[in-house]
């Protein structure tokens, strides 16, 4: 009897396929982690998780920290927009490191900060499996994206019945922002910036001179100990945190 049992198992085990879920840990706050991304960590074997260089800590791997404690543990450098990194290698040297891992049927989880679907960087390490190794099924679990929760924390309207909501990275330079905000304007357009950080500086200078330094709500470190949001108005610092993001009304 325990032959056969043993004999089921193992033809089970073989016909198993390797699977990745890139689960969304949200913003920040552990209590906005969903159900199914903590179904999917719990179920998972591997914990692969985003860091800027191996002497950094994880954003994501410090949310779901009171879930991965019994698992392994891999970090992924993530380039961060570092000019000193090739992203394409990057993103190459991820892929095989996933794979490597679990092409012996185990299931996997690569954690996300905010949602999987708004620019994701975890985009770029699944083209690069699909590419590599096309048999690992591959699976997504949403998670509650920045700009979600930073309008909810803000009692603030992401966006209404008529307007049109425009997500981007903030541009590098200030003209680009200053076509950008006189091609939306008075066209019922919420703007929002990801990515804000560095640029903050001239950003502001732009708001100020479009007199939509008030109407801009600034958020950064969203769900964190250190969480900023507020109207733009109110902040005083002349660099922003990398997980900094504007929302822009022009009404």
């Amino acid at each position: 009897m325990k032959n056969i049992f043993k004999y089921f198992k193992n033809l089970i085990s073989k016909n198993k396929i390797a699977t990745l879920t890139v689960v969304g840990v949200g913003p920040g706050d552990s209590s906005l982690l969903t159900i199914g991304a903590i179904r999917a960590i719990k179920e998972a074997k591997y914990i692969f998780f985003p860091v800027s260089n191996t002497d950094k800590k994880s954003f994501a791997a410090e949310i779901v920290k009171n879930y991965i404690k019994f698992k392994k543990k891999i970090p992924i450098i993530f380039p961060m927009a570092r000019k000193e990194l090739n992203p394409d290698q990057i993103w190459e040297s991820a892929a095989k490191k996933i794979i490597s891992t679990i092409d012996k049927n185990n299931s996997a989880v690569l954690l996300c900060m905010g949602d999987t679907s708004i620019f994701a960087s975890s985009s770029y390490i699944l083209n690069k499996i699909k590419d590599l190794n096309p048999q690992i099924i591959i699976k997504k679990q949403a998670g509650i994206s920045s700009l979600s929760a930073a309008a909810a924390y803000a009692n603030y309207d992401l966006v209404n019945q008529g307007e049109t909501l425009k997500i981007l990275e903030c541009p590098n330079d200030s003209n680009q922002l200053t076509s950008l905000i006189n091609n939306v304007a008075n066209k019922n357009y919420v703007l929002a910036l990801l990515k804000v950080g560095k640029r903050w500086l001239w950003v502001k200078e732009i708001l100020k001179k479009e007199a939509l330094l008030n109407n801009s709500l600034l958020a950064s470190n969203i769900g964190m100990v250190n969480q900023f949001i507020d109207k733009a108005s109110n902040n005083n610092s002349d660099n922003l945190p990398y997980f900094s993001l504007l929302i822009i009304r022009f009404n």
